[in-house]
């Protein structure tokens, strides 16, 4: 089966991207969770739509990237959630809170499905949080989580 990517899937490829897949795989997860569309003549035009897309959020070069990776590494980075007794938290911490909280330390934008948690954060603590910025990029900063008062 033949689809075009309307966001990034890990191992399989980015927003623009035409691929094969299995039938099942694109049929089955792939279109009905919106990651894909099915590929044709016309929608082979959105290409260009969604290629644009990216651009716009899109780290341009590795000079960039670097320069990010930079910052985001000298970042300290602290959130204040609900917690319970013994530091266990009402929920867990999403990548979309992490953003927010790196943009509030005063650290740059970034693209929430590019950041790698290390599993489920559900309780207080210190962690390594890995952000993909470039194909040849990665930043790992710390993420220190606090009980709030």
């Amino acid at each position: 089966m033949k689809i075009i990517l309307t966001q990034e899937v890990t191992g399989l490829g980015t927003p623009g991207d035409v691929v094969e897949v299995k039938d099942g795989y694109g049929r089955n997860y792939l279109l009905p969770q919106g990651f894909a569309i099915p590929w044709t003549k016309g929608a082979e035009k959105q290409i260009v739509v969604i290629k644009r897309a990216r651009g716009a959020r899109e780290i341009r070069n590795l000079d960039q990237a670097n320069e990010v990776r930079t910052r985001l590494e000298s970042l300290s980075v602290k959130m204040s959630v609900r917690a319970g007794d013994g530091g266990r938290l009402y929920g867990s911490v999403t990548p979309a809170e992490v953003v927010d909280a790196v943009k509030a330390a005063g650290g740059p934008d970034l693209d929430r499905r590019r950041l790698e948690l290390p599993g489920h954060i559900k309780s207080t603590g210190d962690y390594k949080v890995q952000v993909k910025l470039h194909p040849e990029v990665a930043a790992t900063f710390t993420l220190t989580v606090d009980a709030a008062k």
